[in-house]
């Protein structure tokens, strides 16, 4: 990155937080401490307020702003896709949002980047179900609640129960494995706990601003640390037995089954590395990667494996009565 360019990005970084550090800059920009505030300077020269405090960083005067930064083809085209997977992967009220500020984007491109963005649009598309969050508006309704620390009633449906509970909760974040999750302060049962989206049927975000429990947070996570220890488990694949789709089933799936590392052995063979606290889990994932998959580590793991094989062959294998 050139002087100029790199001055111009660290502007942005001050319009778009609060305040910016010296060392995070020099981080991010690989370059020295001593090259930042050259350049800090710089923008002070060109009438840039900055307000500058020891130990914290710099920021810009408030109220200082100078107008939208156009953006490059490449940053609009990752938005597009940003727009892409918001309007698959989230709710309604979030997808309408998504595509406004797009709508916003394309207003201050060039004529040919905009037409780049409507050539481009059809051919990048998201496969698959598309997310399921219960409450139709439940993921944008628990992002406000998050940002602005509101208690919210839930009306949940727990795997374990037949029946519907109503509950207060203090939502403090979110997260996306196979479904939305939002790990929240349960006033019901006086914890923290892990609620799935697709099983809220109703919410409402109260006028109540709580107040945050790092501490409890932390107990949480490690309580649930202590709960499900995990054991470390090696696996051999031999991708040679495998039909490339199994192969990329494996690689697309192993995340999911507390995957840490691999590494690619003499003989042809993929050694894995997991640390799960459920082996019969495990095991049902193991099941058709029979013929090329070898248990280094541990034993029990194979017991489960024959007895998850035993119980298939049994139920196939013997005669059905009408």
């Amino acid at each position: 990155m050139n002087r100029f360019d790199r001055v111009t990005a660290i502007l942005i970084q001050l319009q778009a937080k609060r305040t910016v550090s010296g060392p995070t800059l020099a981080e991010q920009f690989g370059v020295s401490l001593r090259t930042i505030y050259r350049d800090l300077r710089t923008l002070e020269e060109a009438g840039v307020p900055l307000l500058g405090e020891p130990g914290v960083g710099y920021s810009l005067v408030e109220g200082y702003r100078l107008p939208p930064v156009m953006f490059t083809r490449e940053e609009a085209t990752a938005l597009l896709t940003a727009e892409k997977l918001a309007a698959h992967l989230t709710d309604a009220p979030t997808a309408r949002l998504s595509s406004a500020a797009m709508d916003k984007l394309r207003a201050v491109l060039r004529r040919p980047d905009r037409d780049h963005l409507e050539t481009l649009a059809p051919h990048i598309q998201v496969l698959g179900p598309r997310a399921q969050t219960g409450s139709p508006e439940a993921y944008q309704q628990l992002v406000t609640a998050v940002a602005t620390r509101q208690v919210v009633r839930l009306h949940y449906q727990s795997a374990d129960t037949a029946a519907p509970s109503t509950r207060n909760i203090e939502p403090v974040s979110l997260y996306r494995s196979r479904v939305w999750h939002v790990v929240a302060y349960c006033r019901l049962r006086k914890t923290f706990r892990d609620f799935r989206l697709d099983r809220i049927q109703q919410l409402e975000l109260q006028t109540e601003v709580f107040t945050p429990r790092p501490e409890a947070l932390q107990q949480h996570w490690a309580a649930q640390a202590k709960q499900r220890p995990r054991e470390r488990v090696v696996l051999r694949f031999q991708p040679t037995a495998m039909l490339p789709a199994s192969v990329q089933h494996l690689q697309d799936t192993k995340y999911q089954y507390g995957w840490t590392q691999e590494q690619l052995l003499l003989d042809g063979s993929l050694e894995m590395t997991f640390l799960i606290g459920d082996l019969p889990y495990l095991a049902t994932w193991l099941l058709p990667y029979a013929g090329a998959v070898t248990v280094v580590e541990p034993a029990a793991l194979e017991e489960h494996l024959r007895e998850l094989a035993q119980r298939v062959y049994s139920f196939f294998a013997s005669p059905k009565t009408c």
